[in-house]
């Protein structure tokens, strides 16, 4: 048997995950008469949904004597912390590349990292079945971007293969044959490195992904970097420049296509999963007690993006979710700093309030609604930009923006970035497009990618990634637009926003709950204001049926977690639950709303 570990890295929506699913149909995976799942490696709820990849999953596919493990990971450089740790299982990498947008940022980020651990990288231009497709000169794209990110002479010369994830097919050049997927198949057998290592060495893994079952706990997967691997052999766990634990595996997996399979014993070079070690983290090494030599763990970006997560203290909390107390959502955050490498919780500045920090907005975004929907209620506030500092100057973290619109709105497009002090750095025609190339703070993304689809009725597309720390650029203008604030608790009714449709646009339908403190919409003015939404039409003698006029109201503006988290203000609140996202102000009272206005104003006078 030979065996190839092949990690698949892609920007988002390029199709690494629809190509997956096409070898594992080539390969038999899928029994006969099995109804075929699309993307079946977007097994979580979210990733279906918002149709990206979120966690890193493997599956093994056998083709004739040749196993290949496939590492799928995401596109998207909030995650990244699953791409950094992930890539070390692997010996070579697919690098999908649109057949039409090419190299995107995403894109540019993964292969860095991919180079970076000196890995050999087949390219595959996906989406070659598009009418506006021009794989040529992707191909040219990539070259540059592989000369500009310092890939070596032999990493230069990588081998290409062109595909349609969707209509199942690869091919060695553009106008070949449309079959299956065997020409991919037999480029990783010939191009990527044999997996299988040395045997006679004392065994040693280390720990790339945990997994978690109700039954057995702690899964430990990973690469088995020498020896064989043997069920119920004693291994010690330990950390670089940390004292080791002694353990036992008491389960010992492989993968077989989608699933696990149980074995004795597992090679060098293949992919494992173990029980038997309950403590296990991300990063350690398991090797054999006579031979302690724990392998250096994997660096990990550093978080971008920081907020504060705290009780819920509206005066509907315990309404509609059932974990609403500090210590269970202390617990669930415990839970997800086990698999999350990327995350960091620290104390927050009261009781119950955790200071959590991530890679961007859809990072924290994809944490918070995975806890919604498993029942917790949660109060969130504006995430802020992590500042660095060196030799006492403050740095920010600035990014490099893509925007893909059409030609005519361009100038609104630019107009908008550089109000955010973002610099204009190169513009590109692609037919009736333009793809426009910003260097823009952290901070001035926050909230942007709502504004700018608005701006371009849903026609941009845009995509960013970190690029360094620079000197701070100056102040960021922030929500032009105040709240509207409702003054009384109770049922919204048509009647009182009929007669409110002037002062702005509202969040809440008629016949909705609301409580004082509650922002209800958003004032046509800078400032915010207090509205009562839930007065109702007093009632007397002297009407008949057909006296009142029909009432219309516009419908009501509605909100993801992250585009509400872009929304509000420092002095504002997201309230998280199960079946509700409500904008609310920090403090409920408009009497100590003013008066905290005034003491701050008379400190800064």
């Amino acid at each position: 048997m030979t065996l190839r570990n092949v990690a698949i890295i892609a920007h988002v929506d390029h199709g690494k995950t629809t190509l997956v699913d096409a070898m594992l149909k080539d390969a038999g995976v899928f029994r006969e008469g099995q109804e075929l799942v699309e993307c079946v490696l977007d097994s979580n709820e979210l990733e279906r949904e918002r149709g990206i990849t979120v966690l890193s999953k493997n599956v093994a596919v056998m083709r004739g004597d040749l196993k290949v493990n496939i590492i799928d990971t995401p596109g998207h450089s909030d995650f990244g912390g699953e791409v950094e740790r992930v890539l070390q299982m692997a010996h070579g990498a697919l690098l999908l590349v649109d057949a039409f947008e090419g190299p995107m940022p995403q894109t540019r980020y993964v292969l860095e990292k991919a180079l970076t651990s000196g890995m050999r990288v087949m390219v595959i231009v996906n989406k070659c079945d598009k009418r506006a497709a021009r794989p040529d000169e992707v191909v040219n794209e990539v070259f540059d971007l592989f000369v500009e990110l310092g890939a070596d002479d032999h990493q230069l010369d990588f081998p290409v293969l062109f595909a349609s994830g969707r209509d199942g097919w690869v091919r060695d050049r553009p106008d070949g044959p449309e079959t299956d997927t065997s020409v991919l198949f037999r480029a990783i057998e010939e191009h990527v490195p044999d997996a299988l290592g040395e045997t006679d060495a004392p065994v040693r893994m280390q720990v790339s992904s945990i997994d978690h079952s109700d039954f057995v706990g702690r899964i430990a997967i990973g690469r088995v970097d020498r020896g064989v691997l043997r069920k119920g052999v004693a291994l010690t766990s330990m950390l670089p420049d940390a004292d080791g634990s002694p353990g036992r595996v008491a389960g010992l997996f492989v993968f077989d296509g989608l699933g696990r399979r149980p074995v004795d014993e597992v090679v060098a070079g293949d992919l494992a999963a173990i029980q038997g070690y309950p403590h296990i983290t991300i990063g350690t090494t398991l090797c054999d007690p006579a031979a302690v030599e724990p392998l250096p763990t994997v660096s990990i970006d550093e978080p971008t993006i920081t907020m504060e997560l705290s009780v819920n203290d509206s005066p509907f909390n315990g309404q509609e979710g059932s974990m609403v107390n500090g210590r269970q959502l202390a617990e669930r955050l415990r839970r997800e700093l086990r698999s999350n490498v990327a995350l960091r919780v620290e104390p927050g500045g009261g009781d119950a309030v955790f200071k959590i920090s991530g890679r961007g907005v859809l990072h924290l975004g994809i944490l918070f609604e995975t806890m919604r929907r498993e029942g917790y209620e949660m109060s969130l506030s504006r995430p802020r930009v992590i500042d660095h500092y060196e030799h006492g100057k403050r740095l920010e973290p600035v990014e490099s923006l893509q925007v893909d619109v059409p030609v005519d709105m361009g100038g609104k497009v630019i107009e908008l970035v550089c109000s955010r002090r973002g610099e204009l750095e190169e513009v590109e025609s692609r037919g009736a497009n333009s793809r426009l190339s910003f260097a823009i703070p952290a901070r001035g993304l926050i909230g942007m990618r709502s504004k700018l689809l608005n701006l371009t009725s849903g026609e941009a597309v845009m995509s960013h990634i970190l690029r360094g720390f620079e000197p701070f650029r100056g102040v960021v203008p922030r929500r032009k637009l105040g709240a509207l604030v409702t003054s009384h608790a109770g049922q919204v009714t048509t009647y009182a926003l009929d007669g409110l449709q002037n002062r702005g646009e509202f969040f809440t339908p008629t016949g909705a709950q609301v409580y004082e403190g509650q922002i209800v919409g958003e004032h046509c003015k800078e400032s915010d204001i207090s509205v009562n939404a839930t007065r109702e039409k007093k009632l007397t003698n002297m009407r008949t049926s057909g006296t009142d006029r029909s009432l219309k109201v516009a419908p009501p503006r509605t909100f993801s977690l992250e585009e509400a988290l872009e929304w509000i203000e420092e002095d504002e609140l997201l309230e998280v639950t199960p079946k509700s996202l409500r904008l609310r102000k920090k403090e409920l009272n408009a009497t100590a709303r003013k008066r905290a206005v005034r003491a701050t104003d008379a400190a800064l006078d």
